[in-house]
């Protein structure tokens, strides 16, 4: 029983530090957290704590950011921003996520004394409100108001159990399940219904129709959860987009007329990613699926039907009638030999003028029709309607072919969603042609299935067209033969093989036939090209690189358009893009990698919309601005905006300056450092405040955003700087991050996998919903927030607010005066730790780190030190250290939490916020080695104390075996050995003199090995014994000391094993639980003798540095 009594007195040891009425107030809370998760009474402590702590901040004005009087030095101030969301709804937790990294940033860098101005605002722009509020119009005048949709008729129970309650609030949790209507009908998702799911009235969705009501509606929402997040923020400088807000939308209007003055607004015709139902181009934002995907160009060969025409084709004499191949390659038409039809396919004979018809897939047609390429502008015109097996036989002559005739063949894998359905073949470079045609020649079976006639298929040989060093002039040929591929059916090969042939054709390969024979691949293959297309052979056709579905819900097509374009990719712009890239932070390779990609890529930018919400362009008012182009530089409009909006974020309320006064010279006098604005009549005063807020904030230190936005948002963002800012005006830095999941799993509305910003903290509440946020992650990767993290997070918060009330009413019996005890001096330490990891880990934007160092580690070292400390108790000043140390240091992430103990519990003044990083001496790493050294043995002790006692192989980790110890006596005997010898201190020696210092290197194995054998060691007669003992020895010291240093390699520890030990002989009894232990060197052979029987264990396991050897005699 022995055992036992002894963890029962260390509890009871540390209960008597609670005074009775703390300790009942704890238990009370610990049962609350208990009933099987039904009682909410720790998370609505902390929404009470959340609620008074805001009101503090508020009434205080504690984020409220003005410039200083000078010029900020490095590190003085701290502007950080965030890309504003779109407000077509609430904010959810992957806003919050990208969000809390600002946030925490900004926190730290307050808390640090820095001048700090976090802004936020909301974006408005683009289609999808307009297109939304359109939907919600349409289903109104179709269905009513309130609409009834198409549906089954309903249970009227289960639909009243259905409706909402109209209160307006957000429900609970979003249902993994569409609406009854939408389900039960066309599978649509209704917009009447999306309204009503996130708690919309019926009463109110009908004023949605008006899109201005999304912009007066959700905006002061978002204000209100990122109010209740605990957002540092200067809400006085918040804004709306759009021409709603007459401020911004003037801003956005000299912004554009300034590019065009410079060339970098032009107008021009491209091919462009397009909305049929829209009318319009549809940029990244204005997509629902296919972000990123640009234009594919390919080359329409136009493969002649040879008369007379077939019996279904008569409709179309008179015409000449084409099949329309697209392809990539086009210098290698030389070699073909027939083309490929997909037999179930759906093709269409297409008018492309009044003369001529292209037959094709009516995708492709539609995207052709969009490109100039109809005889009706964007209407396809289809003659008559066509399967592939329409076109097996027919009859081709095509350009460059040195087959005079070839046919239209079957080909199974044709894809009718990628280019036109149509596919010339060329079997000397195309390993697919080349087994599509080998299998038809090889299966006569095949053959007559389709109604293919041996004539249309036999005579027709591989021809020979380029030559690539190592696959010859046949090379489809040849890889298929060397690959072993038997059939057209072996997908995974075939794709190697092509991946092979097409770049080593396009890189090394030679022309060997035709007008251009004798030149490079690369050199002949636009010359082929520009041939084909201007003789009429062919004609330049585009694509979407993939699927893009617009948030209208239509599949867009690519269009030849002509409008307004950003000159995103001119030379001097790139350059000047790419040296501001070079002198950013971006926290990450893999982000550096991402901008540097686009920027070699990204070209002109439609910058122009026709249907939406926006800024008109400004010297062509039948178009707007379209969402990324109006979001480049707006960081700058937070500087002047209080002065402008004053206060208002919709820019309505009575303010000194009126938007009419905000000319191009005034903003030029803010921005650009421009000439005093002669004209205006802004009084000058009010004119160099904003002016100087902009000098004062400017650049930017840190925006934090998705990864997703390196592609567009982010890289427009550097070019717009660059091209309007001074060069000390460009952005210092981005840090980008991964998506969120939750619980593992993707965040999605449709499945339920939801949250909202606002339902997170009503569930876990804002610290707690913080506190996971942080510990979701911290990479470009995606992240997790765990629900159970939040709840756990609950649990830690509420109860270390219990510990801090308890030592706070028991500190009168603690100890007083310096740390004075071996467990004193190790907390002092661990909390020095603390402050510098941390503060490094702030400061590289690595929260989930913050958080392990400033709040989860620093929590082990206040158990273990609650342990350590034994009859004499804590250290009062010590305990008063680490409650103000651990209040700073989480508070950048759970400021409500840090508040509260701030000034309710320790009584401080001012604000935790702002209240300085807390000062520490440099960490006593030997001190902190010595302490593992010391936990570490102790663990040890007790596994061997189980496992000698019990005669068990392996020690129970949930302690001493009680029935052992019941009749007997036990002692321990601890043996230390404190410095290594024989071969072990040979090996050091040789390792000290094969490291070097400069490089933090080892020779290479092969001369440790060589000394090894030359020493003493190697010399014995027993060397091939030992040297199995010697080289993972060698291996694990070489690891730590390039881990450590060179400090690894000494001979003896830098700390007194034997001191340490007996210094905390105390603890080593309570924690092992015996009464008897003694600390013995192995060196005093009287010592030895101590071990009686049990000596065979000690030269078994002999004591070496860091490694005592611990046996226990009973009596």
């Amino acid at each position: 029983m022995l055992l036992v009594s002894r963890t029962q007195s260390r509890l009871a040891h540390s209960l008597l530090l609670l005074k009775p009425s703390a300790a009942h107030s704890f238990r009370y809370l610990t049962d609350m957290a208990s009933e099987g998760g039904k009682s909410f009474a720790r998370r609505d402590r902390l929404r009470e704590i959340e609620v008074k702590v805001q009101k503090w901040w508020e009434e205080k004005e504690v984020f409220r950011a003005e410039p200083g009087d000078v010029n900020p030095k490095p590190g003085e101030k701290f502007f950080g921003n965030f890309p504003f969301p779109y407000m077509n709804g609430y904010l959810h937790l992957g806003h919050a996520f990208s969000l809390s990294k600002l946030e925490f940033a900004a926190a730290f860098h307050r808390l640090r004394g820095a001048n700090v101005l976090l802004p936020f605002a909301f974006h408005c722009t683009g289609m999808p409100i307009k297109a939304s509020a359109d939907k919600l119009a349409r289903e109104i005048r179709n269905f009513g108001d309130p609409p009834v949709f198409p549906t089954q008729i309903e249970d009227e129970e289960q639909q009243q159990e259905d409706e909402p309650s109209g209160d307006g609030a957000p429900p609970d949790k979003f249902k993994g399940k569409k609406s009854k209507a939408a389900a039960k009908s066309t599978g649509q998702v209704y917009q009447w219904e999306i309204m009503r799911s996130v708690g919309i009235s019926d009463a109110e969705i009908s004023k949605f129709q008006d899109p201005y009501k999304w912009l007066s509606y959700f905006p002061p929402l978002a204000v209100e959860d990122l109010k209740a997040f605990g957002l540092g923020c200067d809400w006085r400088r918040s804004f709306i987009t759009t021409d709603m807000n007459p401020y911004f939308d003037s801003f956005v209007r000299w912004q554009m007329r300034k590019l065009k003055s410079m060339g970098k607004v032009v107008k021009d015709v491209r091919y462009t990613i397009f909305s049929p139902l829209d009318g319009q181009p549809c940029a990244d934002h204005d997509r629902a699926s296919g972000e990123g995907v640009q234009p594919q160009e390919y080359t329409i060969i136009k493969m002649e039907v040879v008369t007379p025409f077939p019996e279904k084709f008569k409709v179309l004499e008179g015409k000449k009638v084409f099949l329309a191949a697209a392809t990539l390659r086009p210098e290698t038409m030389y070699g073909q030999t027939n083309a490929w039809v997909l037999p179930d396919g759906k093709y269409g004979a297409f008018e492309i003028s009044d003369s001529e018809v292209l037959i094709l897939a009516h995708r492709a047609a539609l995207n052709l029709a969009y490109q100039n390429h109809s005889r009706v502008p964007e209407k396809p015109s289809c003659l008559l309607e066509l399967t592939g097996r329409d076109l097996i036989g027919l009859p081709l002559k095509s350009p460059l072919s040195f087959n005079e005739v070839l046919y239209a063949l079957p080909m199974l894998s044709i894809l009718m969603d990628k280019g036109t359905g149509i596919v010339t073949s060329v079997p000397s470079d195309a390993p697919d042609d080349y087994m599509a045609l080998h299998d038809l020649k090889a299966k006569p079976a095949f053959r007559e299935k389709f109604g293919v006639k041996d004539e249309w298929v036999l005579p027709f040989e591989v021809v020979p067209i380029i030559d690539i060093p190592q696959f010859g002039n046949k090379c489809a040929e040849t890889v298929c033969l060397q690959m072993k591929i038997k059939s057209q059916n072996d997908k995974e090969k075939l794709a190697e093989a092509k991946k092979q042939t097409y770049l080593k054709g396009f890189t090394e390969g030679t022309m060997i036939v035709g007008e251009f024979s004798g030149r490079k691949v690369q050199e002949a293959k636009p010359l082929i090209r520009t041939k084909l297309l201007e003789t009429g052979q062919a004609i330049v056709y585009s694509e979407p690189e993939k699927r893009v579905m617009s948030r209208s819900g239509d599949e867009c097509v690519v269009a030849l358009t002509d409008q307004w374009y950003l000159t995103y990719g001119e030379s001097e712009w790139q350059k000047l893009a790419e040296e501001c890239l070079a002198n950013m932070s971006l926290y990450s390779d893999e982000t550096r990698h991402g901008f540097e990609h686009t920027l070699s890529w990204l070209n002109q930018w439609a910058c122009s919309r026709s249907f939406g919400l926006g800024t008109r362009i400004p010297w062509d008012e039948q178009f707007l601005v379209e969402s990324l182009s109006d979001s480049t530089i707006y960081m700058a409009y937070y500087t002047v905006a209080h002065h402008l909006q004053n206060g208002d974020m919709y820019g309505s309320s009575d303010s000194a300056i009126k938007p009419q006064q905000l000319t191009d010279d005034v903003w030029d006098y803010i921005f650009c450092d421009g000439p005093y604005p002669k004209s205006t009549d802004i009084s000058s005063s009010l004119l160099d405040r904003m002016k100087r807020e902009f000098e004062y904030w400017y650049p930017f230190d840190l925006r934090v955003s998705g990864k997703d936005l390196i592609q567009n948002h982010l890289t427009f963002c550097i070019y717009n700087h660059t091209a309007i800012m001074a060069k000390h005006h460009w952005p210092r830095g981005f840090r980008c991050n991964g998506h969120i999941m939750l619980n593992s799993e993707k965040m999605s509305k449709s499945t339920g996998n939801f949250r909202t910003l606002r339902q997170a903290i009503e569930e876990f509440s804002a610290d707690a919903t913080r506190f996971s946020l942080a510990d979701a992650g911290d990479g470009v990767d995606d992240a997790n927030f765990v629900f159970e993290t939040a709840n756990a997070a609950i649990l830690r918060l509420t109860k270390e607010i219990a510990w801090y009330e308890d030592n706070l009413a028991a500190e009168s019996s603690m100890r007083t005066g310096p740390p004075s005890t071996y467990a004193d001096r190790v907390f002092a330490n661990e909390i020095n730790i603390a402050v510098k990891t941390t503060e490094q880990n702030y400061s590289n934007y690595m929260f989930r780190e913050a958080l392990k160092t400033g709040f989860y580690d620093l929590q082990t070292a206040r158990d273990e030190y609650r342990f350590s400390c034994g009859v004499g108790g804590y250290n009062r000043d010590l305990v008063w250290r680490f409650m103000d140390v651990q209040t700073r240091l989480l508070a950048p992430i759970c400021p409500h939490y840090a508040e509260f103990i701030w000034r309710e519990l320790l009584k401080k003044d001012g604000f935790v916020v702002n209240a300085g990083w807390p000062t520490a001496d440099d960490p006593d790493l030997t001190l902190k080695s010595a302490n593992k050294y010391l936990q570490d043995s102790i663990v040890t002790m007790r596994k061997l104390l189980q496992k000698q006692l019990s005669g068990s192989k392996k020690g129970n980790k949930k302690g001493p075996p009680v029935s052992s110890l019941t009749e007997s006596k036990v002692t321990g005997l601890i043996y230390i050995n404190e410095q290594f010898d024989g071969w072990k201190a040979e090996c050091l020696s040789i390792l000290q003199n094969k490291f070097d210092r400069d490089t933090q290197t080892f020779a290479p194995d092969s001369e440790i090995l060589e000394a090894l054998q030359q020493s003493s060691v190697g010399q014995s007669s027993n060397f091939k014994q030992i040297q199995k003992l010697c080289m993972p020895f060698l291996r694990f010291k070489k690891e730590e000391a390039i881990a450590l240093g060179t400090q690894a390699l000494d001979l003896r520890l830098p700390f007194g094993e034997i001191e340490v030990l007996k210094e905390n002989l105390d603890l080593i009894k309570r924690q092992i639980g015996l009464e008897d232990v003694e600390i013995l060197s192995a060196a005093d052979p009287d010592s030895f003798a101590r071990a009686g029987k049990l000596a065979t264990l000690l030269n078994q396991n002999p004591p070496s540095p860091g490694n005592p050897t611990a046996i226990f005699l009973t009596q």
